[in-house]
């Protein structure tokens, strides 16, 4: 079931009516059967995944926490890694590394006739085994105590509105809430669908509409060069910010309706000043994930310089890995994380260079220089995390600049400039509200305001979504990881 679909558009009001109606200590079965209705509309046999992650893990839990030996805590760890890493490797990357093998061996002219799985990739794998495995793990470190209700913890593992792409929750902030009563309050409500309503514009008037001409240009990438291609880069930025962001603040206002607060994953990333801090904005529930339970444990930055670098790269080569089974995503996460490597080794070059220029005195034009940049390495990185292949990638690459002119009369995107001017004047509107919410919190300064002025700004934004939004259940792009 999609968000943006009339499914969820019927779906969702029923279950918050009923949520509501229902008795307190029955309500985990509501959200239950909801979760798991949600997650069968796309493939009902599916669920079977889920609830083998929930019981191994929910029988780890309690058998970590009741073993007195270190070596039978690691066991049941153990039990439960491996389960939710060999699920996720067997639907996600057996194929991968199969065919990456026969390739490997081809190079040496030796034969080998690869094993194929013929499997459709889970909906959400990566997000619920990350959300599994960081409650064993937690529990495993006493951090937190294991659940003893089989019942509210499944909900925890499959819990609708964040369930198939995030945010990525820990147990001791979302479990706890399963356990609150929660009444109808008209300001959660409200503030959920102004949410919502937030990232439906940024869904279907800006993603979905930027989709069409990146699928264009990306899916045929040898028909096009200079302008079409940069362009074509530079809102696909856009669109995969605008399409999991989207998600995220539907999903977020989703669960504030009904009284759950669930982490941000997004704090306007394209207004960074370094790559450090991008991945402070970016998907933060996972970058989040990757430092506790991998940077950490690896030893962080804790050990000598060569090996804390070597720490970072390997949490984003996995990180790049994570996001998808093709060597694209793996070069996307090894160019940040030497974007990161670099930035730390000029960090001092840079800073006594800034300070020997004018920019020392101008501090506002040296962070939107920053910006900027980052931005334009960001961009490069999609261009791996776009394509289709590395060979379309080094394509676009090595043609961003060919036949460049001062006229755009040659730029062809395979849509019409009306759709085109749409999109631009969407992406200025967001970023002005954007830069506003880089000074205030916009809910609540709307919360502040005469209800004539409110009002009318909540029909506006309304009629943009139903008058320009694309309305072909587009699917979410996170949705394929």
């Amino acid at each position: 079931m999609l968000f943006n679909s009339l499914h969820f558009l019927i779906f969702f009001p029923i279950v918050v009516a009923i949520y509501f109606t229902t008795p307190h200590k029955y309500r985990w079965i509501l959200l239950l059967i909801s979760s798991y209705y949600f997650y069968m509309s796309w493939k009902a046999e599916y669920i079977i995944l889920i609830m083998i992650s929930t019981v191994i893990d929910y029988i780890a839990g309690r058998k970590i926490h009741k073993s007195r030996s270190k070596k039978r805590k690691k066991y049941f760890l153990t039990l439960s890694i491996l389960t939710n890493i060999g699920l996720l490797f067997a639907f996600k990357y057996f194929n991968f590394f199969s065919e990456s093998l026969r390739q490997l061996l081809a190079q040496f002219s030796i034969p080998l006739n690869p094993i194929t799985l013929k499997v459709l990739l889970p909906v959400g794998i990566s997000f619920y085994t990350f959300q599994t495995l960081s409650y064993t793990i937690d529990v495993y470190r006493g951090k937190i105590k294991p659940e003893k209700h089989l019942g509210i913890f499944a909900v925890y593992v499959s819990f609708f509105p964040q369930l198939v792409a995030g945010p990525i929750e820990r147990a001791k902030n979302l479990l706890p809430q399963f356990f609150e009563k929660h009444y109808f309050e008209y300001k959660s409500v409200t503030d959920g669908l102004k949410l919502m309503l937030w990232g439906f514009f940024k869904k279907v008037v800006i993603a979905d509409r930027l989709s069409v001409i990146i699928n264009n240009v990306y899916n045929n990438p040898v028909d096009f060069t200079g302008f079409s291609l940069i362009i074509a880069t530079i809102f696909f930025a856009f669109q995969i910010y605008c399409d999991f962001s989207g998600y995220s603040d539907i999903a977020i206002g989703s669960a504030q309706i009904m009284g759950f607060k669930l982490m941000d994953n997004f704090r306007r990333p394209y207004f960074s000043r370094s790559i450090s801090e991008f991945w402070k904005r970016w998907h933060i529930s996972l970058s989040t994930w990757f430092r506790d339970y991998l940077y950490i444990p690896l030893g962080g930055n804790r050990v000598s310089i060569p090996r804390w670098y070597l720490n970072l790269f390997l949490v984003f080569l996995i990180s790049g890995l994570w996001h998808g089974a093709n060597w694209t995503f793996v070069i996307w996460g090894a160019l940040h994380g030497i974007y990161l490597i670099t930035g730390i080794l000029t960090h001092n070059i840079t800073s006594k260079l800034v300070q020997k220029t004018y920019l020392s005195r101008l501090p506002k034009v040296h962070n939107i220089m920053r910006i900027g940049l980052t931005f334009v390495l960001v961009n490069i990185g999609w261009i791996f995390f776009r394509a289709n292949s590395l060979s379309d990638a080094w394509y676009i690459l090595t043609h961003l600049f060919s036949g460049l002119s001062f006229s755009f009369k040659g730029v062809e995107l395979g849509v019409g400039w009306d759709s085109i001017i749409i999109a631009i004047a969407a992406i200025l509107f967001m970023e002005t509200v954007h830069i506003m919410q880089e000074h205030f919190r916009m809910r609540e300064f709307m919360s502040n305001k005469p209800i004539w002025i409110r009002w009318p700004i909540y029909i506006i934004l309304l009629w943009l979504i139903l008058f320009f939004g694309m309305f072909n259940e587009t699917q979410f792009i996170y949705f394929q990881f």
